[in-house]
């Protein structure tokens, strides 16, 4: 499969301070990819060589074959780039803050019309249009902001940390309406959260900890290696729990026993099976690898 983006030995420093330390990896074309971070881990800086808004000190950053270096303004056209501060423009209406976009596309007249109703009918546009953007809510204005970083069809879609102070559900929405276009215009989608559930669904995910890769896997695969299985039994005593022989906690009424594994949680099933009355079988979560592998909740160090 091919790769639409490509980052080899990146490097950016702000005095003493290594902000992406010799960071390798690349996103295969149509991919939900994933970086993981907790602020200050370095995936803005990283967003923003790529985009070509800073240089970098050293390293290789390639976009749909293209070498940034000497292709920047080609670069920008393939990339669509929502960042975690609405980039619209406030008093101007919903239609006015797509048709100045989509100019600097040179997307004007019968061309622009023609993707403002794609848009429209897509994002479920159609009584926001002249609407001034700040008397919108979050989660409207976070559909425009999505609608104005692909107004020009790039093949790539950058979210910086898109659902940041959004309450739960407007990051659903606003997933939702990335997920319509994935199928619908085939998007890769890179994605910077601490929001570690956001990458749950992803192709792949990177985890970032102070400039430096730590980890990079699918969602599967990091908690296959970082994480065990929990067994949650929803009818049984402490007598019963005590039986089993392993460290257990009670969790709302409920009994959590942690295992290594799917193969160690059916061994359990085999050999207590009078206690298997009334449970379920979960894997960690993300929040669980991203402690396992940086030694730090999503929020801070621990």
């Amino acid at each position: 499969m091919k790769n639409v983006i490509e980052i080899v030995n990146l490097k950016k420093s702000y005095g003493e301070i290594k902000a992406v330390d010799d960071v390798s990896f690349s996103v295969a074309e149509g991919a939900f990819f994933a970086f993981l971070g907790v602020n200050g881990a370095g995936k803005s800086t990283t967003i923003s060589i790529l985009c070509g808004d800073q240089p970098r000190d050293g390293g290789e950053v390639r976009v749909d074959g293209l070498d940034l270096d000497g292709n920047a303004d080609e670069v920008r056209r393939r990339l669509g780039v929502v960042y975690q501060n609405c980039a619209l423009d406030q008093p101007l209406s919903v239609r006015d803050n797509l048709k100045y976009r989509a100019a600097l596309y040179g997307i004007t007249g019968k061309a622009f019309e023609k993707r403002l109703a794609e848009l429209t009918e897509l994002f479920g546009l159609q009584d926001l249009l002249r609407r001034p953007v700040g008397k919108l809510s979050g989660g409207q204005r976070r559909r425009i902001d999505i609608a104005r970083a692909v107004i020009h069809e790039p093949k790539i879609l950058v979210l910086d940390e898109p659902t940041t102070g959004l309450d739960p559900q407007t990051r659903k929405t606003v997933w939702g309406v990335v997920e319509q276009l994935r199928k619908a215009q085939g998007l890769t989608v890179f994605l910077t959260t601490h929001y570690m559930e956001e990458a749950a669904d992803a192709d792949e995910v990177v985890i970032l900890d102070a400039g430096k890769i730590k980890a990079q896997a699918t969602p599967l695969e990091l908690k296959n290696r970082y994480t065990g299985d929990f067994i949650t039994f929803y009818d049984l005593t402490d007598d019963e729990a005590r039986s089993l022989g392993m460290p257990y906690e009670r969790v709302s009424g409920a009994v959590r026993v942690a295992v290594k594994n799917t193969g160690e949680a059916t061994e359990l099933v085999r050999n207590y099976p009078a206690l298997f009355r009334d449970y379920e079988i979960t894997k960690g979560k993300m929040d669980d690898v991203f402690l396992a592998v940086t030694g730090k909740k999503c929020g801070g160090e621990v």
